[in-house]
């Protein structure tokens, strides 16, 4: 454990004692402690995770349940801008699958690669964004972006990485 508790700076480790600290170390607070250190990271790092999990007394495998149960959770660094495209029933019947092949296309991603090496772009399909009438929806950040084409979101992103440079 310690070697991996080494691994965190500690400018890390002081951000992860101020979250904890807010939540009192209660392990009925875990998830909001896992949203806060996702906050942060903008994801879950294992060293993270583990060095939470000695903090509250609880096991490893405890808060990686916790964080693998959640789909609201990523384990997989994300990027600046957090592409999510709908798929339900709506979106996809209206062609949101041409859109999301389009993102992928367009910033260099495979179904294996779901983040830019620059971490600036992630994208993901959803089940439903609760947008229907509005569909296919896409949504950046906390941003909808309703109707999209492939072309419209083409234009999207070139705006993001001019927005982003």
């Amino acid at each position: 454990m310690e070697a991996i508790k080494q691994s965190l700076t500690s400018e890390q480790k002081s951000k992860l004692n101020s979250i904890l600290k807010k939540f009192g170390y209660k392990k009925s607070n875990l998830i909001a402690i896992l949203q806060n250190v996702q906050e942060v990271y903008r994801y879950l790092p294992e060293d993270a995770l583990t060095y939470v999990s000695v903090k509250m007394g609880l096991s490893p495998a405890s808060v990686f349940g916790v964080a693998t149960f959640y789909s609201q959770f990523s384990l997989n660094p994300k990027g600046k801008f957090e592409i999510k495209v709908c798929d339900g029933t709506a979106c996809h019947v209206r062609g949101s699958m041409p859109v999301f092949n389009a993102i992928k296309k367009k910033l260099g991603l495979t179904d294996d690669k779901i983040t830019t090496d620059c971490l600036r772009f992630s994208v993901e399909t959803v089940s439903c964004l609760g947008a229907c009438g509005l569909a296919p929806v896409v949504m950046i950040n906390d941003k909808v972006y309703p109707k999209m084409t492939s072309e419209a979101m083409s234009i999207v992103l070139d705006e993001l990485l001019k927005e982003d440079m």
